[in-house]
């Protein structure tokens, strides 16, 4: 594999997968709907696209054999019910435009990998669950990933491998939820969220952008969890962050109500409860630089 597309490679995960994209030599064209974001360099090339009006620069397809799709407005942002509508359009306007767009070239793309979330898992204390799981969760979340993911399945159509990783809580030291977390700890005031037994399956930011990778590079099909080998529960997350920190905790959890207040509908992203299985990944040969927490904390704090 030599060239790899992506969509969303100015974000979190997509630059730290255009990093392990350059350390193995492999090329990336981009797409972004910024033109001061394009850049022209040997290993990286920024194409135009408009998802919300099905445009796109087919230019980006040379050369490419991979696309890794990443391409969705955040949900990290109050969500409300017009935002929710551009959450959910924003991931399948992305896949419809690409599809759109190999339709009508002739290219040798033969791979897509799209992103996916374990927001599709329902919300439960015990099931540990794996790709095998066949229940959705009720959860506006749940809606988005299983459209995001049939969306992403209409590329079988022009032959395309189809896989899709189903991303958990992210781990980085600048941006996604640890910075959030860490900051209130840092001040003496962090605690839990509700009952603090929600699981947290989580993933270190350089392993998944690894595991991305080695999806291409194996030519994976299927779905796949990207979440390391080792959830802990909302409670274990904040005391070990306090731990790397060496800042006491001694306030009360932080009761549910209060945070349905302050976030609304978004407030189930710190009360949901997932534990999700790394097996399947790791039984195709992928192994993690950081399967425990506390490695991962030691590192990015």
């Amino acid at each position: 594999m030599k060239k790899i597309l992506i969509t969303g490679a100015t974000g979190l995960i997509g630059q730290n997968i255009v990093h392990v994209c350059h350390e193995k030599g492999i090329c990336v064209h981009y797409l972004t709907t910024s033109k001061h974001k394009i850049e022209h360099r040997e290993n990286y090339k920024g194409f135009l696209w408009d998802p919300s009006k099905n445009s796109i620069d087919t230019a980006c397809f040379e050369g490419v054999e991979v696309i890794i799709n990443l391409a969705g407005a955040t949900i990290s942002k109050r969500w409300t019910s017009s935002y929710k509508t551009v959450i959910l359009d924003s991931r399948i306007d992305s896949l419809n435009t690409l599809y759109t767009g190999l339709k009508n070239t002739t290219n040798n793309i033969s791979h897509l990998i799209s992103a996916s979330a374990i927001g599709i898992y329902p919300d439960s204390l015990t099931n540990y669950y794996d790709e095998s799981e066949k229940s959705v969760s009720s959860s506006f979340l749940g809606d988005v990933v299983s459209k995001w993911e049939s969306a992403a399945d209409t590329f079988k159509t022009l032959g395309l491998k189809i896989s899709k990783v189903r991303i958990g809580l992210v781990l980085d030291n600048k941006e996604g939820a640890l910075p959030q977390i860490a900051k209130p700890v840092a001040l003496g005031l962090g605690a839990a969220f509700g009952h603090g037994n929600q699981w947290q399956s989580w993933i270190h930011v350089t392993d998944l952008a690894r595991l991305f990778v080695f999806v291409a590079r194996e030519q994976l099909e299927g779905v796949y969890n990207g979440v390391a080998p080792n959830p802990v529960s909302n409670k274990e997350l904040t005391n070990a962050v306090a731990k790397q920190l060496k800042r006491p905790l001694w306030l009360p959890n932080i009761p549910k109500s209060i945070m349905r207040l302050l976030l609304g509908d978004m407030h189930i992203l710190l009360f949901e409860s997932q534990r999700v299985s790394s097996k399947k990944i790791e039984e195709a040969g992928f192994s993690f630089k950081y399967h425990a927490l506390q490695p991962a904390l030691q590192e990015l704090l």
